[in-house]
């Protein structure tokens, strides 16, 4: 991205007969939003122009072939297929869900080769995405996989964030993933990102604990006291303002979880039901501890009510603003962290001499 440039979103189109396609195309209705970034959709112009229509949506999109035709000021539609598309909303559908990889990955290899600056992911249905090609659960294991760093799963609001310490994993299996060096890295991730993305001088992180009432001392199992205390307590004494593990159940109902800069829970129901609850609609799911950003709403393909023109697109519209806010972030902490003192110029005898006589 150049200095006159704004700001270059990829967008995945994602599931077709969810209402992704909705809340895409509702976010940018307001030309408002082109003041802020550039959007690059990734689908094809055929496509929109008829979801267009389906959602009663009037703008103007412009069609590029090639990614360096991209152009500030208008919503450009990346093309990827020229082919019509059979779309039956509220159905799983496999080829549907190759559509949504396609826009997927494509709109990634943009972002690893800096065509796009940021993306913003609409959802997708993990069953139909499955293939030979793409075995992946979801997003955040595919963007692991092709970008650099440790990937966590955050959810984020201005005023909650919420990680986990394992996210798409079988309830029997949580115990045995939790190990020390997960806790440690899992960790580091949300305080680098609370540091680096927003702006968080001295984060201050709780951890839930696995088993209920944090195990009661090693009555309801062992995987608190064994696991959990010693390595918060070791990081603790490193300098890492991470504390617990604390009782789930009472955690956010008592508000504690207002006096951290986030939380971590050991598993996805554990983190991802209060934060839904307290948060639904106005949160973010942020794929934290990469060396590109990736943000999407906080809800699925939502196909009960896809197509029938319902959706609010207000989590993908703060999932785009988002993803504008920590590139800002991340590139204002780039810049105070380089090097500094290239970046202030030594006084020279002459000055210094001029100073002291001033004094």
């Amino acid at each position: 991205m150049t200095e006159d440039q704004k700001i270059r979103v990829g967008i995945s189109i994602g599931d077709l007969n969810g209402i992704g396609s909705e809340v895409v195309l509702k976010t940018f209705e307001d030309p408002r939003m082109l003041d802020f970034c550039t959007p690059v959709i990734f689908a094809s112009v055929k496509i929109i122009s008829f979801l267009k229509k389906q959602y009663k949506v009037d703008t103007t999109v412009h069609g590029i072939d090639t990614l360096d035709k991209i152009v500030d000021g208008k919503i450009n539609v990346y093309n990827l297929w020229k082919e019509s598309v059979a779309i039956n909303f509220g159905k799983e559908d496999e080829k549907i869900g190759d559509y949504a990889i396609r826009s997927f990955t494509s709109a990634v290899k943009a972002l690893k080769e800096n065509d796009v600056d940021v993306l913003v992911t609409a959802p997708i249905n993990k069953k139909s995405i499955q293939s030979e090609t793409f075995t992946f659960p979801g997003h955040t294991d595919y963007l692991a996989q092709e970008l650099e760093g440790n990937s966590l799963m955050f959810m984020i609001t201005d005023t909650l964030k919420v990680g986990l310490l394992t996210d798409h994993v079988a309830i029997k299996d949580i115990s045995g993933h939790i190990t020390p060096e997960l806790i440690k890295r899992k960790v580091t991730t949300i305080h680098d990102a609370l540091q680096k993305d927003f702006g968080i001088r001295k984060p201050k992180i709780a951890v839930l604990g696995v088993n209920p009432h944090s195990g009661d001392n090693g009555v309801i199992g062992n995987e608190d006291e064994d696991v959990l205390k010693p390595t918060i307590k070791e990081l603790n004494e490193k300098g890492t303002l991470v504390y617990g593990p604390y009782a789930a159940d009472s955690f956010f109902g008592s508000d504690t979880y207002k006096s951290f800069d986030a939380i971590i829970a050991s598993y996805h129901d554990q983190g991802l039901i209060p934060f839904k609850t307290l948060s639904f609609g106005k949160g973010v799911n942020y794929t934290a501890g990469l060396n590109r950003i990736r943000t999407s709403p906080d809800h699925g393909t939502a196909f009960e009510i896809a197509g029938k023109n319902k959706a609010d697109f207000g989590s993908f519209k703060e999932a785009v603003f988002t993803a504008l806010k920590i590139y800002k972030n991340r590139k204002e902490y780039e810049e105070l962290t380089d090097n500094p003192l290239k970046r202030q110029p030594r006084k020279s005898r002459f000055q210094k001499k001029k100073s002291n006589h001033l004094e």
